[in-house]
């Protein structure tokens, strides 16, 4: 499992998730918000889909092992291909709603860091970003359906520590 790939809604837990594997195996870790945009200190914009997997497949031919997380884009796609192992994070959307809230506040609070400006624009996002995903949840497990050789679904605590504790590299 040297290839991670984490994929989910907003506020699935990837970004902890690939932290704390990133530290436990000592290996990089990337989220693919930063592959997609190209933040400078001024100015942001949007990398094309053919910038987005260039930068992919550069880090994949330097790199060993690696753990990618972010939700689902048309963009990188061949991050299904690529990864030794897929988790695809799921808890109830009532935790996910929660923690969009949770974050948005600590994020206000300057509490928690974030690559974008926390504002109430940026919270309605998130809920509609979540709602959308809810609404091509079949499209994407039928996607998932053929990856099911490399899939750990992680839909709760004890599932997730499952993963933390037991799976070794």
């Amino acid at each position: 499992m040297a290839k991670i790939f984490i994929v989910g809604s907003v506020a699935s837990g990837k970004t902890t998730l690939a932290k704390n594997l990133s530290q436990k195996w000592n290996i990089p870790w990337y989220e693919l918000d930063q592959v997609v945009h190209n933040r400078q200190v001024t100015v942001q914009t949007k990398r094309t889909d053919e910038e987005q997997r260039a930068i992919i497949k550069e880090i994949d031919e330097k790199y060993r092992m690696w753990i990618f997380e972010g939700t689902d884009r048309k963009s990188y796609q061949c991050l299904y291909e690529m990864a030794d192992t897929i988790l695809y994070l799921d808890p109830p959307l009532w935790i996910r709603k929660k923690r969009i809230v949770t974050r948005f506040l600590k994020q206000l609070l300057k509490l928690e860091k974030s690559h974008y400006k926390p504002d109430f624009q940026m919270l309605k996002l998130m809920f509609q970003w979540t709602k959308d995903f809810e609404k091509s949840r079949q499209e994407s497990e039928k996607k998932l359906e053929a990856y099911k050789t490399k899939l750990i679904r992680i839909r709760n605590q004890k599932s997730l520590q499952y993963v933390l504790n037991s799976i070794t590299l």
